[in-house]
């Protein structure tokens, strides 16, 4: 495959990959970025090695649209199994309890599954990659550090009991920004008594997106040829993957003056917000932000 430019290519767009288990979010992302052979890539809403489905995959430009994405809700298929905390919540740690379930009928487990939804607070567990002074907690948990962790608010908009059988739980959440599943399922497995920990995440929902409109890695792998068209295919635009952000259109000369990171006036009125802007031949130049007097002042730029 010839290749003129030994940095990469510069591509700009979004890739909606369905992460496979068994995959960092890193790896998945570097992965990626060498298939499409791409100067520049991150990625948006990590997810752990055992969790696959949606993970956008941001390349060229569009990295500087991926915090925009995160503030968004989740959707996730989780299977619990009861009777057992582990200390990473998953079922890739090592059991720290053990304790009878048992005596539990389905009516018992949907009522504390239902208890959930709604604004709960919620300890992150230390198998994480929040930060305690600059370094990762899952870092201090490999050297058997514990550190307090205050709980944080996080919203349950809806959670859905699919099904028990044999000691594990079925569930569909969908979830605010922040929301740690395996928390979830070790609450939801405290109050009943018994603990439980995760044996398959599947995130289904990432704000407006879908399970159904991602491709897994594979099929990208078939669809590479030498003009890079077929994979090419398959990069959305970065400005499709901010609908709850309102357009502004500029003319000619703010575009310019955007463009050279100066604030210019619009005709658009009302409260502060963030604006996705594009310009005369509806060319998308990035996301400013608005102010009550109608100011649009550059915030981050695809120049």
């Amino acid at each position: 495959m010839s290749r003129r430019n030994p940095k990469g290519r510069e591509i700009n767009g979004i890739v909606l990959l369905d992460k496979d288990t068994g995959l960092s979010s890193n790896a998945a992302l570097q992965k990626v970025k060498r298939l499409f052979f791409a100067k520049k890539a991150g990625h948006t809403g990590s997810l752990d090695p055992l969790a696959s489905g949606i993970l956008p995959i941001c390349l060229g430009q569009a990295t500087k649209v991926a915090q925009f994405l995160l503030d968004d809700d989740k959707r996730y298929f989780v299977r619990g199994k009861l009777g057992e905390n582990t200390d990473t919540y998953d079922c890739e740690g090592v059991a720290i309890k053990t304790q009878p379930f048992k005596q539990l009928n389905q009516d018992e487990i949907m009522a504390a599954v239902l208890s959930f939804k709604g604004d709960i607070l919620q300890v992150p567990p230390m198998y994480s990659a929040l930060k305690k002074d600059g370094q990762p907690l899952y870092k201090l948990a490999r050297q058997g550090i514990e550190i307090e962790r205050p709980a944080r608010p996080v919203t349950i908009h809806d959670i859905n009991f699919i099904s028990y059988e044999q000691g594990v739980m079925t569930l569909d959440v969908s979830c605010s920004k922040g929301t740690y599943i395996r928390s979830l399922i070790q609450d939801i497995g405290d109050k009943l008594g018994c603990g439980a920990h995760v044996i398959e995440l599947r995130r289904t929902g990432f704000a407006h997106l879908d399970i159904s409109e991602t491709i897994k890695f594979c099929e990208l792998e078939a669809l590479v040829t030498e003009d890079y068209q077929q994979l090419d295919a398959h990069i959305s635009p970065s400005e499709n993957m901010l609908p709850n952000i309102q357009d502004a259109s500029l003319d000619t000369q703010q575009t310019i003056d955007i463009k050279f990171g100066r604030a210019v006036q619009s005709d658009q009125l009302g409260e502060q917000h963030t604006v996705k802007l594009f310009g005369p031949d509806h060319e998308f130049l990035g996301v400013g932000e608005l102010s009550q007097d109608g100011v649009i002042a550059p915030k981050r730029l695809f120049v």
